[in-house]
């Protein structure tokens, strides 16, 4: 019998989950994982956290928050392997091995660190310089600002977290791709070094139809934790209306059939993943001729967004207080996890030479 691909996913421990995290990714993880195809592997980045210096009490709380989370909204043990990063430690000693093979150029050149570096060092974005005063600062010794080496290396931890697993398929969004180009480089050079046939190349899993792209309540393009601008699966009811009341609109369409402005076509947008079709073309003949009312159509977006998030709601606050199921589901996802990273790396340790004498 063929064995399932592996697809592989993880999120930094940095705080609670959006409506962003579970229509971008979160729902189309629950689906997968039911369809059956698939081995599906999901893990908390704790390692990854570690290169904003969280404080150590909110890393742990924050693991804790998105593994109920995860298991709130539909993840089930049963069907994917769940676990926490830094519970397999064999990620950490290959993070140090692949290392060997990778350049501070390269590491140096992605974009993520660049923009990284960039708000670690105060330098403001849209220089022609940018590079060369990031290289400055970050070489010379004119500044007491700092940037960690975890950030520098994060590509390579990535790479790890799916190489150590002989992961097939990772879905990324666009801000990642060029991580997940890195490693199937990293991967390559490492065959083509030793000249074996060891680490596959990953693909972008691509889970079919248009990308998700969940608008922010404050007019922006996209909802995030830095921004402020998201609803969480945490929200109790009370918040979550007065987030959405408060939501950025404009004045209102004066001419019939006038384009929909930016900020209320996010409305829309979100009003189409949450509510009935026929909900959202009342709303949208609405603004047509003029007769929209935004604290009605905010009204029912809220309603709507209730539906969907005071469920998964009720379930995390179960599971918050129950110990024991957390911990038995992260100690079988640590041990299935365990069971392949271990022999990848050993199997990696006998390639690059390091053998035992006894």
């Amino acid at each position: 019998m063929k064995e399932k691909e592996i697809v592989l996913s993880g999120i930094r421990a940095t705080g609670n989950l959006h409506l962003g995290n579970y229509y971008g990714a979160l729902s189309k993880f629950v689906r997968m994982q039911n369809d059956g195809i698939y081995d599906p592997m999901f893990f908390i980045a704790d390692l990854h956290a570690l290169t904003t210096n969280p404080d150590p009490n909110d890393l742990h709380a924050n693991v804790r928050n998105i593994v109920t989370e995860y298991l709130a909204a539909g993840l089930d043990p049963e069907k994917s392997t769940i676990f926490v990063q830094s519970d397999v430690p064999e990620v950490s000693e290959l993070y140090l091995l692949l290392n060997m093979h990778v350049g501070i150029g390269e590491l140096m050149r992605t974009a993520s660190f660049k923009d990284k570096a960039r708000k670690a060092l105060g330098i403001k974005s849209g220089s022609e310089a940018d590079d060369d005063e990031i290289e400055h600062q970050i070489v010379g010794a004119e500044t007491n600002k700092r940037v960690n080496a975890g950030l520098l290396t994060y590509p390579t931890l990535m790479a790890v977290d799916i190489l150590i697993q002989k992961a097939h398929k990772v879905p990324v969004g666009k801000d990642q791709e060029q991580h997940l180009e890195l490693t199937r480089r990293f991967a390559r050079r490492f065959n083509s070094f030793y000249g074996v046939d060891f680490f596959p190349e990953p693909a972008n899993f691509d889970f079919g139809g248009k990308p998700v792209k969940v608008p922010g309540l404050d007019g922006s393009g996209k909802m995030g934790k830095s921004e402020g601008n998201c609803i969480y699966l945490i929200d109790e009811e009370k918040v979550l209306r007065k987030k959405v009341m408060r939501a950025v609109t404009d004045e209102g369409p004066k001419v019939p059939n006038s384009p929909v402005s930016p900020t209320v076509e996010n409305l829309f947008t979100l009003m189409e993943l949450t509510s009935a079709p026929e909900v959202v073309q009342q709303f949208r003949d609405a603004y047509a001729d003029c007769s929209i009312r935004y604290g009605d159509l905010k009204k029912q977006l809220a309603e709507d967004i209730l539906k969907v998030t005071l469920p998964i709601r009720e379930r995390i606050l179960e599971l918050r207080n129950d110990d024991e199921y957390i911990g038995r589901v992260l100690r079988r996802g640590a041990e299935a996890a365990r069971e392949r990273a271990s022999q990848t790396l050993r199997e990696a340790r006998e390639i690059m030479g390091i053998r035992k004498f006894y």
